[in-house]
């Protein structure tokens, strides 16, 4: 079953993804999707600050990975857009099983390298209101589910 949220702000986004947060767990891995500009990296920025991490969260574009140790969790920040698809030599899949978070952005770039479980998140603007997202939350497997459920 698919979750749909309609933010009508920057701060109704972070909300959301403060939500999500207070529902953690270790090795919770979300995968967003969404055009430039849609809010991906705002969203884990508003993840990040529940989590209380401390360093800033910027656009991993150019580094692909940033990991940030000072929050509750550890949070690994993705970027895999400028990859074209080839990450067979990043470790990626690791990331998934180190007991933190992960978050990757452009995530449907890398299909074959996503696990089984894991929260899609598909961020759409609106042609109406440029503040405007409708928000797809996407569960696989049940913790995702319980999670989604508990939050919408």
């Amino acid at each position: 079953m698919d979750y749909k949220v309609t933010t009508y702000s920057e701060e109704d986004t972070i909300e959301l993804a403060q939500n999500i947060e207070s529902e953690k767990f270790p090795n919770m891995v979300i995968c967003l999707e969404g055009d430039l500009g849609s809010g991906k990296t705002l969203f884990t920025k508003g993840f990040a600050e529940a989590l209380e991490v401390k360093e800033e969260i910027t656009s991993p574009t150019f580094n692909i990975i940033k990991e940030y140790t000072s929050g509750e969790l550890p949070l690994y920040h993705m970027d895999v857009y400028r990859l074209d698809g080839k990450v067979e030599d990043l470790g990626i899949e690791e990331y998934y099983t180190r007991g933190g978070i992960t978050i990757i952005e452009w995530a449907d770039m890398i299909p074959d390298y996503l696990p089984e479980k894991r929260l899609d998140i598909k961020i759409k603007n609106s042609s109406e209101d440029e503040n405007k997202r409708t928000i797809t939350l996407i569960p696989h497997g049940k913790k995702y589910e319980e999670l989604c459920e508990a939050i919408v």
